[in-house]
């Protein structure tokens, strides 16, 4: 039984005995049978409260609720900050304006309060950034390093459950290149926790992975972690509410999903993408430079062998399959980028 059907009990009761009392009146004024009048009033009272009573009480309360969820901790802070604030610069003013003559002297203390209470909040979250910086200012150091220094402590970046379960991510943590904040929302948990407790022996590998990443994170402090019981009501797939959730916290998603960093892109919100980091990291090599190569496979094509670079990019030796589990030094002929990743074409090199 849910709470709103409760409710719906509730003020069909209250509604029907208000009813009741009602019809009875209006009977009691008009000459008219207050038995009869009594309960056609209730049973009208009980449709409206069966019917209505969500709408003033559990469904705003909701609204209320996913509002405060989707802020983030930070306008939040600013938010509450501002309105005391306001509050107590309205509670000064309060003495001089009720000493106004009537009837300004009833009115402008309450207008007052309404609107030093908006303004505060309003300028606290619209300079949130620049009052934190203000915050962390440290004496002894010029306000321009300071605020560079701390301002990508600032930045949120959303995890998804890929790139949690790919791993990686510990690592580029851990070196210090990811600034910011990271955040798991709860959803998130909740499904790597459904893929580590999959039937399927792959899937359960993969989560308890990603649950044992979660763990590094915590323990490292290069890059703080944070896991938020924000949610998206209204939304089923964990990747719609990510985006939106993005949206709304106008930060990053880091992925390595193809289709959610397509969706993401489509609706305006920025992608980290672990593949790209990878690619776009890997050594750069020229026609014509040497490298050492250690082939371990033969290639599709006649004679051709296949050996990968520390980055894992693929070589592919022309005439190498006569060097299986050998270390090599080749020539780069071609640099081929596909959808995959970086291809090295490479001919045996000429001794001398």
């Amino acid at each position: 039984m849910s709470v709103e059907f409760v409710f719906r009990l509730i003020g069909m009761v209250v509604f029907a005995i208000l009813g009741a009392y009602l019809g009875i009146y209006i009977a009691n004024n008009t000459n008219q049978s207050p038995e009869l009048a009594g309960v056609l009033v209730a049973l009208v009272g009980m449709l409206f409260g069966l019917i209505l009573t969500p709408y003033f009480t559990t469904r705003p309360l909701r609204t209320i609720r996913r509002t405060l969820l989707s802020v983030s901790t930070q306008t939040l802070t600013s938010g509450l900050t501002g309105l005391v604030v306001g509050l107590i610069i309205a509670a000064l003013l309060t003495f001089p304006l009720s000493l106004l003559p009537y009837p300004l002297g009833k009115i402008l203390p309450f207008v007052g309060v309404l609107l030093f209470a908006y303004f505060g909040v309003a300028v606290f979250v619209m300079r949130q950034t620049d009052l934190s910086s203000l915050i962390r200012l440290t004496p002894g150091r010029p306000a321009e390093e300071t605020s560079a220094a701390a301002q990508p402590s600032y930045r949120t970046v959303l995890l998804d459950t890929s790139v949690i379960i790919d791993g990686r991510i510990a690592d580029i943590a851990r070196t210090g290149f990811l600034v910011g904040t990271l955040l798991i929302p709860r959803f998130v948990l909740n499904e790597l926790q459904f893929i580590a407790d999959s039937s399927d022996n792959l899937r359960r590998q993969r989560g308890r992975r990603g649950i044992e990443v979660i763990s590094q994170l915590q323990k490292d402090t290069t890059t703080p972690l944070r896991i938020s019981d924000m949610d998206v009501e209204g939304v089923r797939e964990v990747d719609d509410k990510l985006v939106v959730l993005a949206r709304q916290l106008r930060c990053p998603i880091l992925t390595n999903d193809y289709n959610l960093n397509r969706i993401a892109e489509l609706q305006g919100v920025s992608v980290l993408n672990v593949n790209e980091l990878a690619n776009a990291v890997k050594l750069v090599f020229l026609p014509g430079e040497s490298i050492e190569v250690n082939v371990i496979q033969e290639g599709k094509e006649s004679g051709q062998g296949v050996g990968y670079l520390d980055d894992g990019t693929m070589v592919v030796v022309e005439d190498g399959r006569s060097y299986l589990n050998k270390k090599i030094n080749v020539t780069v002929t071609k640099v081929l980028q596909t959808a995959a990743g970086r291809m090295i074409f490479a001919r045996l090199e000429k001794e001398d």
